[in-house]
This record gives C-alpha cells, structure tokens and sequence, in this order.
C-alpha cells in the first residue's frame, strides 16, 4: 500500500487542513497587514520572528499574559495591548490575539458579571483592593477578578496545550515509524517498489 493512502497518513493529512483552517483568521507573517491596529506595525511585527513562533517558550508566555489580558476590563484595547505584550515578553502573536478574541460583545457582560463577582469575593476575603469610594471597589474588585480569572484560566490552557503537545509528538513518532518502515522520504511520490 503507498505511504499516501495509509490511514495514518491521511489523518495527518486532515490534521494539517484542520490546523489551517482554524490559523486562518488569525494574524500571521503573511496577512498581519490585513489587521486594523496591527496592521500599523506590520513591518516591524515582520522582522521579529519570535512573533510567529510556535516554539513552548513563546507560546506559554501569551498563554498566560493573553488569557489575563483577555479577561481585563480594557476592552477595544486588547488587541493593542496585546501587540505591545508579544513583543515586550518575545511572545507569539497569533496565539495573543486568538486569546483576545475570547472577549467580545456576546462574551463581554458574562465574564465581566464573572469576574467582578469573583474580585469581590477575594477583595471581601482579604480586604485588600477595597477602594476610597464604591466605584473604586468595582474597578478594583474587575481588575483583581480579571487576573486572578486569567490566570486560572491560562493554566487550563496550559494543561491543554501539554496535553495537545504530547498527542501531537505521539503521532509525528507514529508517522515517522510509518514512513521509515516504507522508506518513504518527504518529496517522494510513493515509497519505493510501491
């Protein structure tokens, strides 16, 4: 059987369509000057290739400033801050603005309702954050609620992306046996007597 009609190799096949179809919409190298503030700094975003890395380092630090961002009352603002985060922590783009887009006006009431409740709470339970007025104390309670939240969720997606990470390094091992039990090499039609 040709290495290319091999299930395994057609799963890769779709995994890789599948992965493309969800990077689409997002900002990389190619269309970062499609994007209405990124756009601005597309030449300077082009020549920092840590941006558009896909490399653990890079992606865990806009895992973690992303989520935090994302659930921070600074809403019409993400998208920049988050631009001006990736390159101060030499982080991914990509994944940065997908987190930002977690918030968005059908999501905005839900998880700011969500995270004043949960900075109420913790500002009740420490007394810390309590302001000179009660406008204060709201302020405070989103923004303790924001990164306390952001960070829980940032180690949800941390364990995902582990968890993805490992499947996806399972599989590469599994298609590489497939290939060199074949003899096949990457730009060959078919395995060889195939």
């Amino acid at each position: 059987m040709p290495v290319r009609s091999h299930p395994l190799h057609r799963r890769w096949l779709a995994r890789r369509r599948r992965l493309r179809r969800w990077l689409r919409p997002l900002p990389r190298r190619a269309n970062v000057a499609r994007y209405p503030v990124v756009k601005w700094f597309a030449e300077a975003a082009r020549k920092r290739p840590y941006l558009w890395s896909f490399k653990r380092p890079h992606v865990l630090v806009s895992l973690y400033s992303g989520a935090v961002l994302a659930l921070m009352p600074v809403y019409g603002l993400q998208l920049a801050i988050g631009l001006a985060l990736a390159v101060w922590l030499r982080g991914n783009l990509t994944v940065m603005a997908a987190l930002q887009m977690v918030t968005n006006p059908f999501t905005l009431g839900p998880i700011y309702y969500a995270t004043h409740k949960l900075g109420s709470w913790l500002i009740g339970l420490t007394g810390y954050g309590e302001g000179a007025s009660a406008v204060g104390t709201h302020i405070n309670a989103l923004v303790v609620g924001g990164i306390v939240g952001g960070l829980g969720f940032a180690l949800l997606l941390d364990l995902g992306w582990r968890l993805v990470a490992w499947e996806a390094r399972r599989f590469r091992a599994q298609l590489a046996a497939l290939h060199e039990h074949a003899g096949y090499r990457h730009g060959d039609v078919d395995a060889p007597g195939d």
